[in-house]
């Protein structure tokens, strides 16, 4: 698969109407694309394995999208390989009084995988640079009037940017995936909440409420793929409108990344390995 069709390159303006949300490649159905995804997530978890063996490189993935568009699904089936032991998941919802408290990216600090293991975002630091800024929340911070000017977003867009950069310099190597649902599907995948009774509990009157502001959300995250996309942190627009494609191509980048980094075991000094005989002659005359 041609992955730069879904990487935005550096200093690129985005439109997400160059992005259709309901491209499927070459597949023309789930059933084609399952046989690709089982073997990317056996690969995935070869590759974790050397991640945690090596114990030197961390991955951060980030899933940020409007409601619906199916980011836990994704998270739940790609990673399904994927051992317990070296993956951390968070799914991070309204700030807390004591995050409040502190500066927006002390939450994240507190979540980053520590190395050899693949941390999972599920929203992220850019929660305050989309919700924060379509509800005009900004003004309710707690922090002095001074520097709420109106250059904070850029302010807060190369933070983020200065941010990534340094998680990058410290070997934690981070991927970014906006789901790119449409507003048509969106309303059918709200309408099956509340027709089917076992996914009524998903539902809630606030993700009307969000529904209405579907054109900033869009707006924003133009604006934040654009600002935030770089080598060394990029974003990577994924077509949502078939869940089944955009978690084949969520397992082809991750698997595309991971390779990227040449992982291998950890090899043995001449003096382990000649150690390892000695050590299994004693267990084979234990009597």
């Amino acid at each position: 698969m041609d992955l730069s069709k879904f990487l935005v390159q550096p200093n690129t303006k985005v439109k997400l109407s160059d992005f259709p949300s309901d491209y499927t490649c070459k597949y023309k159905s789930k059933d084609e694309a399952q046989g690709k995804l089982i073997d990317n997530i056996a690969e995935m978890a070869d590759l974790q394995d050397k991640l945690y063996a090596d114990d030197r490189w961390a991955l951060l993935l980030i899933f940020q999208a409007l409601d619906a568009a199916g980011k836990d699904g994704a998270i739940k089936h790609v990673m399904s390989g994927l051992n317990p032991q070296g993956t951390m998941v968070y799914s991070f919802k309204q700030p807390s009084a004591e995050e409040i408290d502190h500066d927006y990216l002390w939450r994240i600090n507190k979540s980053l995988p520590e190395r050899g293991r693949i941390g999972i975002f599920n929203r992220s630091h850019y929660e305050d640079v989309l919700v924060v800024r379509v509800h005009n929340l900004i003004k309710s911070l707690k922090m002095p009037k001074s520097l709420l000017n109106d250059n904070i977003w850029d302010v807060r867009h190369r933070e983020i940017r200065d941010f990534e950069k340094y998680l990058s310099e410290n070997g934690i190597v981070t991927v970014k995936f906006f789901l790119n649902l449409s507003k048509d599907e969106q309303k059918r995948r709200f309408l099956k909440r509340i027709e089917d009774p076992s996914k009524n509990w998903k539902f809630s009157a606030s993700d009307l409420k969000e529904r209405q502001f579907f054109k900033q959300y869009q707006k924003c995250y133009e604006e934040v793929i654009s600002e935030t996309s770089t080598k060394y942190s990029a974003w990577y627009i994924i077509p949502a409108d078939k869940k089944w494609f955009a978690r084949l191509v969520i397992s082809e980048v991750i698997v595309s990344v991971l390779k990227s980094l040449n992982l291998s075991y950890p090899k043995l000094s001449q003096e382990q390995i000649d150690n390892l005989k000695v050590y299994k002659e004693q267990l084979l005359n234990e009597k």
